[in-house]
């Protein structure tokens, strides 16, 4: 069921790899855009790692084993490394925060994501807040489809929403890009540089097949929740290729405005 899975899902994934954005930011600034809808794919990615390690893991009291301590192992691991990692300068601090940090020293200016933030992190609902709040229709899209996600409480497709549609599908292609920026602009890249490497590096080889793994164990032989997992994944692809798109176009338009 996991082939027929990733079988049904591949022409979305092979549409993220080769998509035009990459080949859109080509300066400091292309990146500075490109961060400041990005940031938001970022931050949501930890709401469906603390849901799964929630749900997989034992975080009430009194404890007592997981039932599935290879798949807490793959949770506490994804938690430990995106949680509380160490940034360029060797400080402790999650990935979030790294790349937060990552654009302030591009350039970025942050009190719009932050005035947004803090609204999302305050209000009880938190997609009908993001109804109000300022931001692309992809963003809010994207949001939308985790905290809903989140929300329905099913762990099978929270865990193949965090399996086949999150960060793992930038490729190694766009920290060369970024690499050449700092060459070619002179700007100060390296902090971003390190957080895609350093997520690539944390992520490690064995966490692909342990989060397959995951899946199949959640799944079992149900065939209504093989179906449920593949329409998640399926859509948190599909919701990351609009969100490249908006992106794409947001370049387009800044550069022909250049112009």
């Amino acid at each position: 069921m996991i082939d027929r899975l990733e079988r049904e899902i591949s022409p979305y994934k092979q549409q993220l790899i080769e998509h035009p954005l990459y080949r859109s930011i080509e300066t400091v600034d292309d990146l500075k855009l490109f961060t400041t809808y990005h940031i938001y794919a970022v931050w949501d990615f930890m709401s469906l790692v603390k849901k799964l390690q929630q749900e997989l893991t034992c975080t009430q009291l009194p404890w007592q084993p997981a039932p599935h301590p290879e798949v807490g192992r793959l949770i506490n691991e994804i938690v430990w490394g995106e949680e509380t990692d160490v940034n360029f300068e060797g400080r402790p601090m999650s990935h979030f925060e790294m790349y937060r940090e990552a654009m302030e020293q591009l350039g970025v200016h942050m009190a719009p994501f932050d005035a947004n933030y803090q609204r999302l992190i305050q209000t009880e609902d938190i997609v009908a807040e993001l109804n109000t709040l300022p931001l692309p229709t992809a963003v809010t899209e994207f949001l939308k489809f985790t905290f809903q996600t989140i929300a329905e409480n099913k762990i099978h497709c929270i865990a193949a929403v965090f399996t086949f549609g999150r960060e793992d599908l930038i490729p190694d292609m766009f920290i060369e890009m970024i690499k050449n920026m700092g060459q070619k602009d002179n700007a100060n890249t390296a902090p971003m540089v390190y957080y895609f490497e350093r997520h690539i590096e944390v992520d490690g080889d064995e966490h692909g097949p342990m989060a397959l793994n995951m899946i199949q164990l959640l799944c079992g032989n149900d065939p209504k929740k093989w179906e449920e997992a593949t329409t998640a994944a399926t859509t948190a692809l599909q919701k990351r290729i609009a969100l490249w798109d908006a992106i794409t176009t947001a370049l387009s338009e800044k550069k022909s405005v250049t112009l």
